[in-house]
């Protein structure tokens, strides 16, 4: 036995489920199944409920508490009708529950400790004839569970342990990892774990695998899992580049030194106001946070917010002269937009070339339009544009071409950050309209009051890793 399969058979004691575990999932599904068909029964139309999802595939590790029923329904039944039977029995079948909505809702609730979600969906024949994007989960389900055997699960569920105790499993738009599904695609195509991590250890993105060969749609990411039940589809779509690569690297980690740290990390402690003053005091940047209050919308259409809002203010913050080194976003009942600077004050002038006097056209407007500003006789009808470039030293010629030094609009970064300037720059629709409301801007050692809200994130920040 190598050192690698010690480690995973230590970590296979942790996570794989017991056979108590086992029985009570199968009890828990049978009961949920009997009350669907109870409530279906009563309907005006046929319907049958499907079992998915990793408990399902014999996938899921010991503590995973997920069912997920999804209960089919001829696909000629009109949509409002499909969703309108769907809730009627996920409110029968979980009275406690309550109603949520990815393309079309359903009802999430508890039962005898498992955390159920009934989903209405279309029993079509082929997963190309899907009319909601939930209609092709029980394919995904059939095709894995006819081809994953005993072995391959065992390790399904240690591949998704180690990418848990990376950081890179979820397929939610803040993660942006390896969904279950991918994960169990990638062990069914290389033939177990260790094939796959010597594989991931070597990859060259962009890597793309086609297991049913399709060989139909190209896609421009960094892993392209072709869905063999949906040639149209990438299951990697949502994974980021980030997370390939940090699976390349823990990949190489694990194999060059096997152990079980990687597979559950220590809990580190969050930080405090302290720590977060003893960093910047001796990184010697400028930080400066935009804080508000987080828009009240589902944590998958947050982070693409938040993200967009954040490359924006980066952008400019660039563009201004401030120098970004690094930043995040964050978010909890409060988000943060953090960005250190590498300049935290700029000169209250700038140099702006004009064109090569030889170019003659251009060259004479430059002039003209600068000179005017310097000029204390021009007409009342100027005032309005020369205000605008008022503050001019120039222009005068350097080398072959016109230069004016002119007054920087923003000398600090907090002075772009507090004006309406803030506005000029792309930002996720729901957190300008946040912004617009109320946000207050942090700088120096004030951002440090944020660790008592995030002071995991931050330690994760100024502490980070692979």
């Amino acid at each position: 036995m190598t050192d690698l399969d010690s480690v995973v058979a230590a970590v296979r004691e942790r996570i794989d489920p017991d056979a108590d575990e086992r029985a009570a999932l199968a009890a828990a599904v049978s009961a949920l199944r009997e009350r669907v068909e109870a409530t279906v029964s009563e309907l005006p139309v046929d319907a049958d409920a499907v079992q998915v999802g990793s408990t399902a595939r014999g996938t899921w590790l010991s503590g995973d508490r997920d069912i997920d029923l999804f209960v089919r329904f001829p696909p000629d039944l009109p949509r409002e009708d499909l969703e309108r039977y769907g809730l009627e029995v996920g409110r029968a079948v979980l009275p406690g529950g309550h109603e949520e909505y990815a393309e079309h809702p359903y009802v999430k609730g508890d039962f005898e400790g498992f955390d159920v979600d009934l989903v209405p969906c279309y029993d079509v024949a082929e997963a190309t004839d899907i009319q909601s994007a939930v209609d092709r989960t029980p394919f995904h389900n059939a095709y894995l569970d006819a081809r994953l055997d005993e072995g391959l699960r065992a390790d399904v569920r240690v591949f998704k342990r180690f990418l848990k105790g990376i950081g890179a499993y979820g397929s939610d738009l803040r993660t942006k990892g390896f969904s279950g599904y991918l994960s169990e695609l990638l062990i069914l195509e290389h033939g177990g774990l260790e094939p796959l991590l010597h594989a991931a250890a070597d990859w060259h993105p962009p890597v793309e695998f086609d297991p049913e060969e399709h060989g139909r749609a190209t896609f421009d990411d960094p892993l392209v899992v072709i869905d063999p039940t949906d040639p149209e589809r990438n299951v990697a779509a949502v994974l980021s580049a980030a997370n390939v690569a940090r699976l390349q690297h823990y990949a190489r980690e694990l194999l060059a030194e096997p152990r079980e740290e990687l597979f559950f990390p220590a809990e580190e402690r969050s930080y405090s106001r302290f720590d977060v003053r003893e960093h910047l005091d001796r990184r010697g940047t400028h930080p400066v946070a935009v804080v508000f209050q987080a828009p009240e919308v589902v944590e998958d259409q947050l982070y693409p917010q938040l993200e967009k809002s954040l490359s924006g203010v980066v952008s400019e913050l660039g563009r201004l002269g401030f120098e970004p080194l690094r930043a995040t976003a964050i978010a909890d009942d409060r988000a943060v937009l953090f960005v250190e600077c590498s300049v935290a004050e700029l000169p209250q002038v700038a140099r702006h070339d004009g064109p090569p006097v030889a170019v003659r056209q251009h060259a004479m407007g430059f002039f003209e339009k600068y000179d005017r500003a310097g000029d204390a006789d021009k007409e009342d009808e100027e005032d309005e544009e020369d205000e605008a470039i008022e503050g001019v030293y120039g222009p005068f010629i350097d080398g072959d071409r016109y230069v004016v030094e002119r007054d920087r609009e923003f000398t600090t970064p907090e002075s772009f950050l507090s004006s309406d300037a803030l506005f000029d720059v792309a930002l996720g629709a729901q957190v300008e309209s946040v912004l617009e409301e109320r946000y207050e801007v942090l700088v120096g050692d004030d951002v440090a009051a944020l660790a008592d809200e995030f002071g995991a994130e931050l330690r994760a920040y100024f502490e980070p890793k692979p």
